[in-house]
């Protein structure tokens, strides 16, 4: 089992100090420059699996890290960006119960 080791494209030599918000496989087509006609294949051309899904993830997480928790003068953009995604977590988790409310003229 692999979990927690580096990934096995990464080569301390080549690639210098470990950066979790990097990926290290084989460079492929960015999604924005992606055509409509070549879309099928490009996504036909993605691993998909639970490995690469929390790969994913976990770039992703690192990327939002460096970009707005990391830096020394740090706003207050990445609060609000989990508050807002609490609040929509809590409309999406509670909505069988608010979907009844909206078509209620008194309450």
């Amino acid at each position: 089992m692999e979990f927690g080791n580096y990934p096995a494209e990464y080569e301390p030599a080549k690639h210098g100090p470990y950066d979790p918000a990097r990926y290290y496989g084989k460079p492929d087509t960015p999604f924005g420059e992606v055509k409509l006609g070549e879309l099928s294949s490009w996504v036909m051309r993605r691993n998909k699996g639970p490995r690469e899904l929390m790969g994913l993830l976990s770039r992703a997480f690192w990327r939002w890290q460096h970009k707005y928790m990391q830096p020394v003068k740090m706003g207050v953009a990445p609060f609000f960006q989990v508050a807002v995604g609490c609040s929509i977590l809590s409309y999406y988790l509670n909505y069988l119960r608010i979907r009844h409310h909206r078509n209620y003229k008194y309450h």
